[in-house]
């Protein structure tokens, strides 16, 4: 599978001939020199209602007709506005769709929809394909769920915050991947804001430390898990 990561919490999964595009926060981002017109995907998954990971959702569903999957209270904000393709689900409902399962999971963090309206019990997903199992955290702390995952699926690779003040920072990823029994993660919720800067090579080394690897992408690069 191919991965694009487009800075902060923003990546593009190519499965098959299918895109998956996970919180769109494309306008507003500093890091990434993509323009939210340019993005076509078949499905789009929105974690929780933070501007930084819904800024560009209604722009990139309305242009590419993508089906959305989210929670059930920003599924009905964004039929409101116009967005008729809405898959709303809840933590514990999957989602079948043509080339993955997707699975609506429990995150420790909080959501409110760029208006100010309620934006629901925020998530993460776990995205089942043919060949491999993929965690996407969201936003969220250190949390025992996790374990649950780790017991459950087969995670091939995990997408976890490490920016901490408002999230997990690199310690408690890392204890994340042991919860997750997963050695691989890719960073995200990072460098983006002053609160959130990182040292790329003490975080680096709290995950070589456990016999486990952080890959800190570059905007705009794909990488292969």
């Amino acid at each position: 599978m191919d991965v694009t990561y487009y800075g902060h919490s923003t990546v593009e999964l190519h499965v098959d001939n299918t895109s998956i595009l996970i919180d769109p926060f494309i306008t507003p981002n500093p890091h990434t020199d993509v323009l939210a017109d340019d993005l076509d995907p078949d499905i789009i998954l929105i974690s929780h209602g933070h501007q930084d990971h819904i800024a560009d959702a209604k722009t990139v569903a309305a242009q590419s007709k993508a089906d959305v999957i989210t929670n059930f209270e920003i599924a009905n904000w964004l039929q409101e506005r116009g967005i008729d393709t809405t898959k709303p689900v809840n933590h514990g409902g999957t989602i079948e769709t043509s080339v993955a399962d997707i699975t609506y999971v429990n995150a420790v963090h909080s959501s409110v929809l760029p208006d100010g309206s309620y934006g629901g019990n925020p998530g993460g997903f776990i995205i089942q394909t043919d060949t491999e199992t993929l965690y996407f955290s969201g936003d969220t702390a250190l949390h025992s769920d996790m374990k649950l995952h780790g017991d459950r699926y087969q995670i091939g690779t995990a997408f976890l915050c490490v920016g901490g003040t408002f999230t997990m920072n690199a310690e408690d990823a890392v204890e994340a991947l042991d919860f997750l029994q997963c050695d691989e993660a890719i960073g995200m919720h990072y460098d983006t804001f002053p609160p959130i800067e990182i040292d790329h090579d003490e975080a680096k080394q709290v995950f070589d430390e456990h016999g486990k690897t952080l890959r800190l992408l570059d905007a705009d690069t794909t990488y292969q898990t």
